[in-house]
């Protein structure tokens, strides 16, 4: 039995899901086009909308392609817990399917909101999205099943904070509506971060010197961000180019990747593992990480000043 099959006891103590009848579903955020005032609806929603800077529009089309690509994350995950049957009624099987229907509602609102907003060019969108899942997804975990949920411990706070910086900068700009969403939305992603790591954290107790030579080369691979392989059909720099913007626009930095590692670090009780050898090297590696990042952040905002910027055909081909 391998360590993560070991742990279903601890994931049937820790299924942070929300049950279908109390959770949100994205027509709650939406117009409800059934209603007698339908276009009425539809018109503030819009008008809200036209608020939005083209930055802010371009991290909100990149976060949402993201999203769009669950089926990719639920595939990766099911070679970690070994679901086989699709079925199945372990603890696992039951968070990893709960765990996506939740994050599918993440996608369909975003997709949604911006459809019914008409300030993207939806086709580029779609055709970008339809790259991205028929690309892949590559974790760099390299199969390692510590390394899986390490990574995903990651990108789920990683993806809160994106999320929860789209919110405060929608709501500056004057639509209440997108802030809602993007932090209801971070508050899921939240949750999902609390299993992860205290999954992690069970591994870390339980067998510190593999757990923190997979944690070692997690980072050592730089954490690949779930959507590197988009493309829109068009430009074969687009992820570059989005994550330039989120860097710009403080919406997701080297800082908070530095800030990430700082709690996953304290989290784990990295620096408090009795370990040897090359696991206590890799501790120490892994120790030094925040300020290592935190060191070339100035660095990197200074070149994002020089770099001349993109045409994004998400935006019609617009300059951010």
């Amino acid at each position: 039995m391998t360590m993560i099959e070991d742990l279903q006891g601890f994931v049937g103590e820790n299924l942070l899901l929300t049950p279908v009848d109390q959770a949100w579903q994205p027509s709650d955020f939406l117009p409800d086009l059934r209603g007698d005032d339908w276009a009425e609806q539809l018109a503030r929603f819009r008008e809200s909308a036209r608020t939005l800077s083209d930055d802010l529009l371009v991290i909100l089309v990149g976060n949402m392609i993201t999203e769009e690509a669950l089926p990719s994350y639920t595939v990766s995950l099911e070679r970690v817990v070994h679901d086989t049957t699709g079925v199945g009624t372990s603890p696992w099987s039951q968070w990893l399917r709960g765990w996506t229907a939740e994050e599918n509602r993440h996608g369909d609102l975003l997709n949604a909101y911006l459809r019914l907003t008409g300030r993207v060019d939806m086709k580029s969108v779609e055709v970008t999205i339809h790259h991205l899942i028929k690309n892949g997804f590559d974790s760099r975990t390299k199969g390692d099943d510590y390394a899986g949920m390490i990574y995903t411990a990651f990108q789920e706070r990683a993806t809160r904070i994106s999320h929860g910086n789209v919110a405060k900068i929608a709501a500056r700009q004057g639509d209440d509506n997108l802030a809602r969403i993007c932090r209801k939305i971070s508050a899921d992603e939240a949750r999902h971060e609390v299993f992860y790591t205290r999954v992690v954290s069970q591994i870390m107790e339980r067998d510190p010197e593999a757990a923190l030579l997979a944690y070692r080369a997690v980072l050592k691979g730089i954490v690949a961000m779930p959507g590197r392989l988009m493309f829109d059909g068009r430009d074969p720099n687009i992820f570059d180019h989005f994550s330039t913007v989120t860097q710009r626009t403080g919406v997701y930095t080297v800082r908070d990747y530095a800030a990430i590692i700082a709690h996953l670090n304290e989290a784990w009780k990295i620096g408090h593992l009795s370990v040897s050898g090359k696991a206590a090297k890799a501790q120490d590696y892994l120790c030094q990480q925040p300020e290592r990042y935190e060191r070339l952040a100035g660095e990197i905002v200074e070149g994002l000043a020089t770099q001349p910027l993109p045409h994004f055909s998400w935006l019609n081909g617009v300059k951010v």
